[in-house]
């Protein structure tokens, strides 16, 4: 019998840590619960405060003054009339024609664009276009027409 209960494993518990029980005991104080008693256990320290180092907010570029909420810049196309003698007696030139012929740019949303007169218009166009007074002349003048927007 004796045997037996020498060959058993011994069952032994762990004494549960007592904490905050004093300084004498080595878990007194804060009793290992971090940073209870210090400066970020209080109620108003911002959160970027970095303990006087200079804030990380002040390391990036200052976003001040004019334009900081503006929409986005439309981008101008300024086109000449004799750009226009590529396309075909007849068409309506407007600004989805004028992104398929690759004369303005394609990505653009809000896509501003006017024609100005530089050059003979020798085609006879319809145009849908913001346009100079002179230009839009040289467009009647060739027999077409301007569509005012």
């Amino acid at each position: 019998m004796n045997n037996i209960l020498a060959k058993l494993q011994s069952i032994t518990d762990k004494s549960k840590k007592r904490r905050g029980r004093g300084l004498g005991s080595g878990r007194g104080a804060k009793s290992g619960r971090g940073t209870t008693r210090h400066q970020k256990a209080r109620e108003k320290v911002p959160l970027h405060f970095e303990g006087g180092q200079g804030r990380l907010v002040k390391k990036f570029p200052l976003l001040r003054g004019k334009g900081k909420n503006k929409s986005p810049k439309r981008i101008a196309y300024v086109l000449y009339t004799k750009d226009l003698n590529r396309f075909k007696e007849g068409d309506i030139i407007d600004v989805k024609k004028l992104q398929d012929a690759g004369l303005v740019g394609k990505t653009s949303a809000s896509l501003y664009v006017k024609i100005i007169l530089n050059g003979k218009l020798e085609r006879k166009l319809t145009v849908k276009l913001p346009i100079s007074q002179s230009a839009k002349n040289e467009v009647e003048k060739a027999g077409g027409t301007v569509v005012p927007l």
